[in-house]
């Protein structure tokens, strides 16, 4: 007589731990001083793409739905008629490559591999994984003077991205915050928003110490939005504890008290006695602008601006940015971009561009918001709908003062496609329910 035993139990592991790691892959450090181009996480975002079509031919199954499909392809036209009036055949196809990659391709395969709250849950707690990862090295580096040179000293805290990537650390640590915001507000068990909450708060000196403007102001829209989502009393707790924080992080233990009054008072001095930096962007905006003049339907091509920059800029854009520490030697960094997506798209793409990508945007965010207001007496959909509102909330406001560029963008894809998911097809209560695409 023999027992049967279940040796067989099936187990499948979840299609999104592919997305999973690509966010792994950017707690990889990089190399010092290097330019940035493709990453591990770049190459492992091609092979998610690969994978969503493999899963898609096995199950034979419809891709997406065409209100999706209208949305994320939205950008592709002003990409081809972009790609075509670029400088060079090599620079349009680099650039319509890297284009698509962020804001179709990776996207919709997230959306596509994403199969429940579950799975959206786990990928943004991947996310507050790597910004915890990110933000302590970052704190480390203030702390023990290892970081990249700030005000001539090496404070800045990087992380792994080193000095040519600045906002890497601050751009991870932003959407980590944000995901954790979401998380705590949400409906989930009491263990889980503690621990979210928890994360939250530390993850404010880091993002602090990152002395990035740009994602300061991204952060503090974006969580005053996902405050307001969440419900008055929500947001008056904790917007209290969140200045409680402030004041003890500040006050009592002095985080960078001096340097970090003097950059956020920079925030306010932009119009009367601004420094460097903000006189070079409002030049380079001011250049970019003048190209969209000249082009104003198709722009001048796809990475036409750093071509096209000095026809364009006055004589007060200097000839580059000092960048040094985290290990990289002193060197001159020449500026190739406006630091402002808006501004690039519309000089480099024209009005067809600008309107495929920022239209685009805006339907993600009205369809999510949209869901957020059907789900409203969800118990499972709250921290969902406010992780991906808040994503696409800090994405809108933070490239008003930056683009795409270095190892970090294609966590914008994967955010992005998160977001995508909700707006498009979270409106499933629970996990295993099948998702409209």
């Amino acid at each position: 007589m023999s027992l049967a035993l279940p040796l067989h139990r099936s187990f499948r592991p979840s299609p999104v731990l592919s997305v999973v790691a690509v966010v792994a892959l950017l707690a990889l450090p990089g190399q010092p001083g290097s330019e940035g181009g493709a990453g591990p996480a770049d190459a492992m975002s091609a092979v998610v793409v690969a994978h969503c079509a493999v899963r898609l031919l096995r199950e034979r199954r419809r891709p997406l739905s065409r209100t999706a499909a209208v949305v994320l392809g939205l950008p592709v036209a002003g990409l081809a008629f972009a790609a075509m009036g670029a400088v060079s055949p090599s620079a349009g196809l680099t650039g319509l490559g890297r284009y698509l990659q962020i804001f179709v391709l990776v996207p919709a395969a997230v959306l596509l591999l994403v199969r429940d709250r579950r799975d959206f849950r786990l990928l943004a707690w991947s996310l507050v994984a790597l910004a915890l990862w990110q933000g302590a090295l970052g704190v480390q580096q203030y702390v023990t003077g290892t970081g990249a040179s700030y005000e001539g000293e090496d404070i800045r805290a990087v992380g792994t991205f080193g000095a040519s990537d600045v906002m890497g650390m601050a751009t991870v640590v932003s959407f980590g915050l944000v995901c954790a915001v979401g998380l705590a507000l949400g409906r989930a068990t009491r263990r889980e928003r503690w621990t979210a909450a928890a994360c939250a708060l530390a993850l404010l000196p880091p993002l602090a110490l990152s002395f990035s403007r740009g994602a300061w102001i991204a952060t503090v829209a974006t969580v005053t939005v996902q405050l307001v989502l969440a419900g008055p009393r929500r947001a008056l707790r904790v917007g209290a504890a969140a200045v409680a924080a402030g004041v003890v992080l500040v006050g009592g233990f002095g985080v960078g008290t001096a340097m970090l009054q003097e950059r956020f008072d920079s925030i306010t001095q932009v119009a009367d006695a601004p420094d460097q930096s903000v006189t070079d962007r409002y030049t380079m905006w001011a250049a970019a602008t003048d190209m969209w003049r000249e082009h104003p339907l198709t722009g001048v091509g796809l990475k036409g601006f750093p071509e096209y920059r000095d026809g364009h800029a006055s004589l007060a854009l200097s000839s580059g940015s000092d960048t040094a520490g985290a290990g990289a030697a002193f060197r001159r960094q020449p500026l190739l971009s406006p630091h402002n997506m808006y501004l690039l798209v519309l000089g480099e793409q024209g009005l067809l561009g600008l309107l495929g990508l920022a239209g685009g945007w805006l339907a993600l965010l009205v369809c999510a918001l949209r869901n957020r207001w059907r789900t409203r007496r969800s118990r499972g959909g709250r921290e969902c709908a406010l992780v991906a509102c808040g994503l696409l909330v800090w994405q809108l406001v933070d490239f008003a003062y930056a683009d795409i560029g270095g190892p970090s963008t294609v966590l914008t894809a994967v955010c992005l496609g998160l977001a995508a998911w909700w707006a498009l097809s979270g409106t499933a209560t629970e996990p295993g329910e099948a998702a409209v695409r």
